[in-house]
């Protein structure tokens, strides 16, 4: 069998959209399994832009079969939008379908979760998206899963039951107003002949096809670092985004699992709250804003930046057992003197090769650095490793040695064909 998991190695936006977009040209299925509408993918082909938040970053080749898995909580309003953009573009999506088990997101979700981050004290800098909200229902066993849209009937009485509860919640705890069962379920009527159709039995799918020998690109959202029991919690995503994520997400048996690609960014960032040790608030980190475009894909908020934190990267190989690593956005580096590199957390006097659990140790944290001389040349147009500056090699062998990963794949541009590949990814 042939089986790829893309994963993000910091707090998400590293590209991985661009690079599940490159290995799905080879695949025979791509396997969204976690997350929901909160992210944003862009891929960008011929200098074409394309934002995806809940279709597989794959969708944009058609002869790969498109699936929404188990794990994903999936808002199908959102979902036909972006299916309707990429159509007024002159894209098919006939080869797209959504698990059973999916979670439905619904329209009180997204209205929770703007009430609850009103309210809150410590605040998440969520996206209003619904996502959290969405999980809890689920693992509150008061989610509306895809199958149960099949029968209407059923579908009206469920979403009876869980508004009554949810409006008493609106109301009463958050001094909210009702929202209008008659109006959302006319909303619910009006797409249901589009969204029946994509509903599928997947987990038979998927691992058919690995037992088949066919390739199968699992994708998540997010990242290590927002990984819900090993991230920087509280400020984390509400589900699993490592390679673990797809046993549960996509009902994979953990040894089917045999490529792990971590993407990694040349730099840090990340968006929301959170201690960020590497962190720029200078003019040094608003020129990597500027240059490298980090604003979000979905929200458009200006993303914190910084500079690689390899404990981070190092903590994303332990939890996910990666075995290639694609380097991402390296060209944004390149005009600036001295380049610094992550190498461990001092806290209290005390240096970690670690990162510790707790948030507020990390808040105390000072980066240990160690420095590269950066380079001049533009390398946006190299396409192979010989080509590139010496010190930009160091910097990609030091990331290497650190992390005990090889670099397979270099990034050097947003478009699909702005490689340079090292070595196969299997």
């Amino acid at each position: 069998m042939s089986s790829q998991v893309v994963v993000g190695t910091q707090w998400g936006d590293e590209g991985k959209g661009k690079i599940v977009d490159v290995l799905a040209e080879k695949a025979d299925l791509i396997v969204r399994f976690q997350g929901g509408d909160n992210a944003g993918h862009t891929v960008i082909v011929e200098g074409k832009k394309h934002v995806l938040h809940l279709l597989p970053s794959g969708v944009l080749h058609k002869g790969s079969l498109c699936i929404i898995g188990p794990g994903v909580v999936c808002n199908p309003f959102v979902l036909l939008k972006e299916m309707d953009t990429l159509i007024a573009g002159g894209l098919t999506c006939d080869h797209i379908i959504i698990s059973d088990r999916a979670q439905m997101l619904m329209p009180y979700h997204c209205y929770q979760d703007e009430l609850e981050e009103q309210a809150a004290n410590n605040k998440i800098g969520t996206t209003k998206r619904g996502i959290g909200p969405c999980y809890a229902d689920k693992y509150a066993r008061r989610g509306i899963r895809y199958h149960e849209f099949i029968d209407f009937d059923h579908f009206k009485a469920r979403l009876k039951e869980v508004l009554d509860f949810k409006n008493k919640l609106f109301t009463k705890v958050y001094d909210g107003h009702a929202m209008d069962y008659d109006t959302m379920l006319k909303d619910f009527e009006a797409i249901r002949d589009r969204i029946l159709p994509m509903i599928k039995e997947t987990t038979h799918i998927v691992n058919e096809a690995l037992d088949q020998d066919k390739t199968v690109l699992f994708e998540g959202a997010q990242a290590a670092m927002l990984d819900i029991n090993y991230g920087t919690y509280p400020y984390v995503t509400s589900s699993s985004p490592t390679s673990a994520g797809v046993t549960t997400g996509a009902a994979v048996a953990p040894s089917k699992i045999k490529t792990v690609v971590g993407v990694v960014k040349a730099y840090s960032t990340r968006v929301g709250e959170g201690p960020f040790v590497t962190e720029l608030l200078d003019e040094q980190g608003e020129w990597i804003r500027k240059t490298g475009g980090e604003y979000g894909a979905t929200t458009g908020r200006p993303r914190r930046c910084g500079w690689l934190d390899l404990l981070v990267v190092k903590h994303a190989n332990m939890t996910n057992g990666l075995t290639d690593i694609v380097l991402t956005k390296i060209d944004v580096l390149t005009s600036i003197e001295t380049l610094k590199v992550c190498v461990g957390y001092e806290i209290d006097g005390e240096v970690y090769d670690y990162i510790p659990s707790d948030q507020a140790l990390v808040a105390k944290a000072k980066a240990v650095y160690k420095e590269f001389p950066g380079w001049n040349e533009d390398i946006s147009k190299m396409s192979e490793y010989d080509q590139l500056p010496q010190n930009c090699k160091d910097y990609i062998k030091f990331i290497e040695e650190f992390t005990g990963v090889p670099v397979s794949m270099i990034s050097v541009g947003p478009d699909r064909v702005n490689n340079i590949y090292v070595k196969e990814i299997k």
